[in-house]
């Protein structure tokens, strides 16, 4: 919102700079974005009037003018300007003004001939980058005043950045009423007064939705002068907020706008067919906007008609088909109140962001709706004349206005402080809420034009805002500490970070939002999330997988020139399940180069699944984990394992699948793993056992099986037995080749057995032993001798 600081002041006039009450906007809660002088430093520049034109005798270009400044003898100035003339009025900078730019002007001979002055453009006063002639002002500018103080160059540019809550303040005097609440100082309300009809037309107005304008008032005005200058007034607040002047009709409707905060539209009565019509938009219904772009609209759009055609976009923009030019005579003027939730979003379908879909789609207020009409009517009458019709008016049910139990208990609660039930009355009232007491309490009812106060701590934080967050005293808390409890089967987030820092990972924190033909390729997703209003084409579906974001950042360090590179990511994935949307917590990561950093004490050696794996089985210990092969879209076909924890699939390991680094130019796999979170938090709980005393024994076993048998099924099938004293079973070697048949391989198993009480003794060994031999014989074991 931008606005003129001059103007502001003619509602409401706080004893304070522009500095101090810009401050005390953004401490208020309405930041100031910007504030800005209207046009730089310069002095000693007044209105003049020419007198005279002559050609400059040694310049065919030049002029030699007699000019009034106000003062008993004319000045003689020279000027190349090509539109001076005789009787206008301009800008006019005396010997020893200082413009723009520190140029300075002095008495100076221009072609043998003295010129006292100069004559000013746009551009020399720093009003324009260019300009083609001398500002010409109004015919009624005194001569001889300050130019700085005849076009107020001294005013300040206030621009505010409002939080969506904030739609009372997007006008001039919404913005008055909050300054006169936050300072105390009287505001000076508009004088507006219900317009004398000359005429006794009224146009019929229909309104099909009621729910989506619940009013909408209109009147009809003839014989008006639409081609009547616009004041110079209402440009110059027009232009300082950031609207051009267009004519003197639609200037008064965007003036009511910027004025009253309502958004008001001007019809051309000879291009409408009957009446008005209120109602959604039909089935293929076009529109010519005002800004030349057609518009293909939908059925859910809510739209201004006639009894053939549409007219309007309600709450966002007229039709170019339909409005005001300087021939127009007869015009209908539009105060309407379309609900927030019709116009929400509508005007970005269309790649639109308008003054009035800004207002309406935040909350306009309706109890000044009808005033907005008289105001414009007021003003219309004034500049343009005519006559006036009687206003046109269909009313439906208003947004209600509910009262809101405040307590002053809670307020003291809240704010730390201690504040009177007059203080908290009086507070209030100066935002023009109604205010009843109930006991120690209120009942607060929020005005019309607040959209935002619904609840009671919405009401503690405006009297907050009033009594000033700097008058809120800054205490340090006093609490007692309590340590929180501490549950060991659960792995805090915290802790995965870090170990997985220092097994060299760095985190990454990517979209959640991929390409729909990544996420069916590198996922196997057939049916993503899809998103209604994606920011990017890019960008349209939800992931089902981290792969995605990894793999980018893994190109994008790649593509840097970093030769290892270990990431990882934790973060939401999305997916469809029973017509359902799920959403579940994951951690992935990705590991490429060597599987160490350079070093000299250690071959380099290209990081493998089984490096990964180790990092797997590390952040779930103690857990015990299984790898079953598997295959995964975006995987090695032989290099893909399924991760299960307890027989329950919880994730994925694997290199990179040969077609992705063909398609990426990668030079060697990188391996990626991705598990579901809460398998990776919950942990068995410690359990206590006595350490023994007595020395361990070894025995080493060496099968042959067929290689169809993984080394994890036996080492399972060994631990699930429970075969009494053995503590260890681990593979120590794999065996094919040579003096092996087609299809086996050579296994061999170190057992560590021990007992906390005695020395074990051969027979016990034995039996254990057997007990192994005879699990691995149901997996077709043989024991080598």
């Amino acid at each position: 919102m931008k606005f003129s600081e001059n103007w502001l002041r003619t509602w409401v006039d706080p004893d304070m700079n522009s500095e101090a009450l810009a401050h005390a906007l953004t401490m208020s809660g309405l930041e100031v974005e910007s504030l800005e002088s209207v046009a730089a430093e310069f002095s000693n520049v007044v209105v003049a009037e020419v007198l005279e034109v002559v050609k400059h005798p040694n310049a065919d270009r030049l002029n030699v003018c007699q000019v009034n400044v106000g003062e008993p003898q004319s000045l003689t100035i020279v000027c190349g300007a090509a539109n001076v003339s005789v009787g206008i009025k301009v800008p006019c900078a005396l010997v020893g003004a200082m413009l723009p730019g520190n140029f300075a002007i002095k008495q100076a001979k221009v072609r043998s001939v003295e010129s006292y002055g100069m004559l000013c453009s746009k551009k020399e006063l720093g009003l324009a980058d260019e300009s083609d002639g001398l500002l010409v002002l109004p015919i009624d500018a005194p001569v001889g005043k300050s130019i700085r103080e005849f076009l107020e160059l001294d005013d300040k540019l206030f621009t505010l950045k409002l939080t969506p809550n904030r739609s009372d303040c997007s006008s001039v005097g919404g913005i008055a009423r909050e300054v006169a609440a936050l300072t105390g100082s009287a505001i000076k309300p508009l004088e507006i007064s219900s317009q004398p009809t000359a005429l006794t037309e009224q146009l019929s107005v229909k309104v099909d939705d009621v729910t989506g304008c619940p009013l909408y008032c209109g009147r009809l005005v003839r014989d008006v002068n639409a081609a009547a200058a616009t004041p110079a007034w209402m440009i110059r607040r027009l232009e300082r907020s950031g609207l051009r002047a267009i004519n003197a009709v639609v200037d008064i409707t965007n003036y009511v706008m910027l004025e009253m905060g309502q958004p008001m539209h001007a019809f051309d009565m000879s291009k409408l067919s009957g009446g008005i019509v209120v109602r959604k938009a039909r089935q293929g219904e076009t529109l010519d906007l005002l800004n030349e772009q057609k518009v293909l609209l939908d059925e859910d759009l809510l739209v201004i008609a006639d009894e053939s055609h549409v007219l309007a976009l309600a709450g966002i923009m007229g039709g170019i088909g339909s409005g005001v030019e300087t021939s127009s005579r007869d015009v209908f003027l539009e105060s309407a109140f379309f609900h927030p939730d019709i116009i929400a979003g509508k005007a970005r379908r269309f790649g639109l962001a308008t003054d009035s879909s800004f207002r309406f789609e935040r909350g306009v207020d309706f109890a000044a709706t009808r005033m907005a009409l008289e105001r414009a009517t007021q003003l219309l009458l004034q500049i343009c004349g005519g006559k006036a019709g009687i206003i046109s008016e269909v009313r439906g049910a208003l947004p209600k206005r509910e009262a809101i139990m405040l307590r002053s208990s809670r307020v003291s609660r809240v704010l730390g402080i201690t504040l009177e039930s007059k203080q908290i009355s009086v507070l209030l009232a100066r935002l023009g809420f109604e205010v009843g007491e109930k006991g120690e309490n209120f009942l607060v009812t929020p005005p019309s034009f607040r959209f935002d106060l619904s609840i009671e701590a919405d009401l503690i934080e405006e009297i907050a805002r009033l009594h000033g967050y700097d008058n809120i005293p800054a205490k340090a808390p006093h609490a007692d500490l309590t340590m929180l409890p501490s549950i060991e089967q659960h792995r805090p987030l915290e802790r995965i970070h870090q170990m997985l820092v220092a097994r060299d990972y760095q985190e990454i924190v990517s979209y959640s939002f991929v390409e729909e033909l990544g996420e069916r390729e590198l996922c196997g997703n057939v049916d993503p999330v899809h998103l209604q209003n994606p920011i990017a084409s890019n960008l349209a579906v939800m992931r089902s997988s981290l792969l995605t974001g990894l793999i980018g950042a893994l190109r994008f360090n790649l593509n840097r020139k970093q030769a290892r590179v270990r990431l990882y990511e934790v973060g939401s994935c999305f997916a469809r399940a029973g017509g359902k949307y799920v959403q579940s917590q994951r951690l992935s990561g990705i590991s490429y180069g060597e599987s160490l950093p350079e070093q000299w004490g250690v071959t380099a050696k290209p990081v493998d699944f089984y490096d990964v794996k180790a990092d797997v089985e590390a952040l779930f210990a103690p857990n015990r984990l299984s790898f079953v092969g598997a295959s995964h879209p975006a995987l090695h076909p032989g290099r893909t394992a399924r991760i299960e924890s307890a027989g329950k699939a919880v994730g994925w390991i694997g290199e990179l699948h040969p077609k992705l680094l063909q398609r990426y130019d990668m030079a060697q796999a990188g391996v990626w793993f991705e598990v579901e979170l809460d398998n990776l938090t919950k942990i068995s709980l410690p359990r206590f056992s006595e350490i023994a005393k007595f020395l361990p024994v070894r025995r080493d076993l060496a099968v042959l099986v067929d290689e169809s048998v993984t080394v994890q099924a036996l080492i399972d099938s060994m631990q699930n037995a429970s075969v009494p004293y053995v503590q260890e079973i681990t593979v120590f070697d794999v065996y094919r080749g040579k003096g092996q048949e087609i299809g086996k391989k050579s296994l061999a198993f170190r057992v560590l057995l021990q007992d906390t009480q005695k020395t074990l003794t051969d027979p016990e060994i034995e039996s254990s032993i057997l007990k192994l031999v005879g699990v691995m014989n149901e997996h077709g074991a043989k024991l080598r001798m």
